[in-house]
C-alpha cells in the first residue's frame, strides 16, 4: 500500500499541522499481481462536452522534462515543429523541481512544495478542474504507461527491463484528493492505450494533460530524444481533422535542468485554435504555468481560484479574442527557481496553508470559484494573489524583480483593473503575519491510504 499526507480543512479556516516538520516519504509498493488484478477491474470514464470557448474548443498540454531554453529552442525537431507554432519565447515554470510545477499548473499554487515527495493536497484545495465542472466542461489525463486507470502509486517501472516509466509526480491530477476522492474524477486519469481509443472513438475531453514515460519526456534520455518523440506523437494528429478542431495545444517543459539559471522553458503553442498566419512567430509576452489556468478561465468564462492563477497573464491567443489586457513584466533578476515555505516544504516547513484572495475580480471579472468562498471566507489573502507571477515579500522569495502593476484584466463593459500590491510594493497578505488568525483543527498528520 502507498499511504499520503491528509491535511485537512475545516470550515473557512486552514487546518495548522500539529507536526513540526515534515512526514517521511513513503517507499512501499504494492506488487505487481495486486497492479494487475487492479487493472482487471478499472474502467476508464471517457466523458465529452461541447463547450463553445472564445479562443479555442479544447486544450490539450504536452509537457516534458528538465530542459534548458536554449537547447531545446536549438533542437532540429522543435524547430520543425515551431514551424507549425507560435513559439512562447517568455513563459516561465514557477519553482523547482518537477512535482511543484506539476501541481501548480491545475491548483495555482505550489503551497510551498520543494521536493518530488508522495504527497497528496487536501480534499478542500481547489483545482481548475473545479472550475471546469462548473460548466461540465469534460476533462482528463493521458499518462503513457499507466499500469492502469486511477492508479496511485508512486511509480511504475518498466516491466521488462525495470527502467523508469510512469511516475506520480507527473501526474497533476494525482495529486489532489478533491480528484481521486472522487470515483468519477478519479477514473478520468488514463493510460495513452485509453488516449488512442478515446481519438479513435471521437471521445476526447475538452481539457486534457498528456505526459510521457520518463524515456520519451527526456527526463532519463535528452531533448534531441524527447523532442523526436514529441514530433513523431503530433505529426498524425496535426492532420486529425477531428483533434484538431479548434484544438490549442500547448507542448511545454516542466522546468529548466540548470537551477541557477532563471527557469524559462521553452513552449509552443499548436493546433487548429492557432491561426496559419502566426504560425513560425514568436510571442514574448510574460507567461507562466498559472497562465494556463487563467487562459481556460478566459476562454469559457469560469471563476478564477483565487489563487496566481487571478492575476496571470493569459495566452495571447484567447487575449485578443476576449480583450484581456496583459501586463509588462521585466523579467530581470527575476529567476523562479525556489519556493517560498508551505505545508509542503521540506526545506522551509511551514503548516500554515495559504489563503486565497476570495474578493479579487481576477482577469476576467467573474470573481473566484464559490467553493472557495465557502472554504476559505473573507480572510485576508496570505499573498498577493492578483500580480502577475508568484512572490513572497516575506521570505524574500522572486522579490528582486522591478516593481509592476497588478496582472491584466479584462476590458469592456464594467469590468475594471484590479487594484492590489506587486513585487517592490507591499503585499496583500503573508504567511508569517497570518498564523494567529488560522485555527488548528489536527492532532496530527493523518495517514490515509491511497492504494
Amino acid at each position: 500500500m502507498f499511504f499520503s499526507v491528509a491535511l485537512a480543512l475545516a470550515g473557512a479556516n486552514v487546518a495548522l499541522a500539529a507536526s513540526a516538520s515534515r512526514p517521511a516519504e513513503s517507499t512501499i509498493e504494492p506488487a505487481a499481481t495486486a497492479i494487475s488484478a487492479s487493472a482487471a477491474s478499472a474502467t476508464p470514464l471517457s466523458p465529452t462536452s461541447d463547450v463553445k470557448g472564445k479562443g479555442f474548443d479544447r486544450i490539450v498540454q504536452i509537457w516534458l522534462e528538465n530542459t534548458d531554453y536554449a537547447l531545446a529552442a536549438n533542437d532540429p525537431s522543435m524547430k520543425e515543429l515551431a514551424k507549425q507554432a507560435i513559439t512562447l519565447s517568455n513563459y516561465h515554470a514557477v519553482t523547482h523541481p518537477s512535482e511543484p510545477n506539476y501541481a501548480a499548473v491545475i491548483g495555482g499554487d505550489h503551497f510551498g512544495m520543494d521536493n518530488d515527495d508522495f504527497l497528496t493536497f487536501p480534499k478542500n484545495v481547489s483545482t481548475v478542474i473545479d472550475l471546469l465542472d462548473t460548466k461540465g466542461i469534460s476533462f482528463g489525463t493521458y499518462q503513457e504507461h499507466l499500469p492502469y486507470t486511477g492508479f496511485l502509486g508512486f511509480n511504475y517501472s518498466n516491466q521488462d527491463n525495470f527502467a523508469n516509466d510512469y511516475v506520480r509526480k507527473h501526474n497533476p491530477l494525482a495529486l489532489y484528493e478533491s480528484i481521486t476522492s472522487n470515483s468519477t474524477r478519479l477514473n478520468t486519469i488514463k493510460s495513452f492505450v485509453d488516449f488512442e481509443a478515446d481519438l479513435k472513438n471521437k471521445k476526447l475531453p475538452q481539457w486534457s494533460f498528456i505526459t510521457p514515460n520518463m524515456t520519451n519526456d527526456g527526463h532519463d534520455t535528452t531533448i534531441t530524444f524527447a523532442s523526436t518523440w514529441s514530433k513523431k506523437f503530433l505529426t498524425p494528429l496535426l492532420t486529425n481533422e477531428y483533434f484538431m478542431n479548434n484544438t490549442l495545444i500547448i507542448l511545454s517543459f516542466d522546468e529548466v535542468d540548470t537551477y541557477t539559471t532563471p527557469n524559462k522553458v521553452f513552449t509552443l503553442l499548436l493546433g487548429g485554435a492557432v491561426p496559419k498566419s502566426l504560425h513560425g512567430t514568436t510571442d514574448n509576452t510574460f507567461y507562466n504555468h498559472f497562465s494556463t489556468i487563467s487562459s481556460v478561465s478566459a476562454n469559457w468564462d469560469l471563476p478564477s481560484l483565487g489563487r496566481w492563477d487571478c492575476g496571470a497573464n493569459v495566452l495571447a491567443t484567447v487575449a485578443n479574442v476576449t480583450g484581456f489586457q496583459n501586463v509588462e513584466v521585466d523579467t530581470e533578476g527575476l529567476y523562479f527557481n525556489t519556493s517560498y515555505p508551505g505545508p509542503m516544504s521540506d526545506a522551509l516547513f511551514d503548516p500554515t496553508w495559504p489563503v486565497p484572495n476570495t474578493e479579487a475580480k481576477c482577469g476576467n471579472g467573474l470573481g473566484v470559484l464559490g467553493s472557495v468562498k465557502k472554504t476559505w471566507g473573507s480572510q485576508k489573502p496570505t499573498y498577493n494573489y492578483t500580480a502577475p507571477y508568484n512572490y513572497d515579500e516575506v521570505s524574500g522569495n522572486n522579490v528582486n524583480g522591478k516593481p509592476v502593476p497588478s496582472g491584466g484584466s479584462a476590458t469592456g463593459g464594467d469590468i475594471t483593473t484590479r487594484t492590489g500590491g506587486a513585487p517592490g510594493a507591499t503585499p496583500t497578505g503573508a504567511a508569517g503575519a497570518l498564523r494567529a488568525a488560522m485555527v488548528p483543527v489536527l492532532a496530527g498528520l493523518a495517514a490515509a491510504v491511497a492504494l
